[in-house]
């Protein structure tokens, strides 16, 4: 079953589309970048995009900075969304359900699909934006003597090659981990309905209100627990030293709601009578 969902991830020209939009943004946004040679002052516009014409081996934490406030949630939104309302609205998930598979392993193969796509739009956007920084802005030449520092942290301090692509590495895996609890949510309305599209525009819905809420004062008390509070941490691990309060909180806040999501997903779907 397993198997089946993930070549069905593959074999969906959604997938590749999506993937090619994510990865456009950034694309485009280098050549502007590298024709004009303008970046934003620091402090303005996406985080490290004003350091990319100096070292363009730092453009992917800047591509992930562009993609990650609507772009990315919204890639995973609709592709959760339609994990399994997609199957009742065409009137396959009766079908499935026949057959000697079981709710819960089809649930635990859609998730497997689901996280699947998610670390693979995180890798792609990592991977492409790595490429084309490097191919427009290229690297200093001080990049060939071992040790030497050529990017500034955001502390200030100097940060080597392999420093900055251990850091990278380290922000895709907790990007990817927050956009499972985005994907988890999807899934989770995607049992209540037979619309993909309502499934994904509920998920959006609550984003939003995250949104909103976490840069509301009136809305501190409740803050602290909000599903995209701690999603920009990942800029702590290009501090020097890495400050690892927020990332913690992060990591332990999604892995609470995708706990709690899945289980109600599966509380939901066990239960629920199919008839479409």
């Amino acid at each position: 079953m397993i198997v089946t969902e993930l070549a069905k991830l593959v074999r969906r020209p959604r997938t590749w589309v999506s993937l090619a939009l994510l990865c456009g943004l950034p694309a485009i946004v280098a050549i502007f970048l590298g024709v004009t040679e303008v970046a934003p002052p620091p402090g303005e516009g996406p985080t490290f995009l004003s350091a990319v014409l100096s070292n363009g081996s730092l453009y992917p934490a800047a591509a992930l900075a562009m993609v990650l406030p609507l772009f990315l949630p919204v890639s995973v939104a609709v592709v959760g969304g339609d994990s399994i309302a997609g199957e009742a609205g065409s009137g396959m998930l009766r079908y499935l359900l026949l057959r000697p598979v079981g709710r819960t392993r089809l649930l635990v193969a859609k998730l497997v699909a689901l996280t699947a796509y998610v670390m693979l739009a995180v890798v792609a956007v990592a991977a492409t934006s790595y490429v084309i920084g490097v191919a427009i802005f290229g690297t200093e030449p001080a990049s060939a003597l071992a040790g030497s520092e050529l990017i500034t942290s955001v502390s200030g301090t100097g940060l080597s090659d392999v420093q900055v692509a251990l850091r990278i590495t380290y922000a895709v895996l907790y990007i990817g981990v927050s956009m499972l609890g985005v994907g988890a949510l999807a899934l989770f309305l995607s049992t209540f309905t037979d619309s993909p599209l309502a499934a994904a525009l509920g998920s959006l819905a609550a984003l939003v209100t995250s949104q909103v809420l976490v840069t509301l004062d009136a809305a501190a008390s409740v803050q602290p627990y909000l599903l995209t509070r701690y999603w920009l941490a990942w800029v702590d691990f290009f501090r020097d030293p890495i400050l690892w309060r927020d990332i913690e909180r992060g990591l332990a806040l999604q892995a609470v709601y995708v706990g709690v999501l899945l289980a109600a997903a599966w509380a939901n779907f066990a239960t629920r009578d199919v008839t479409s």
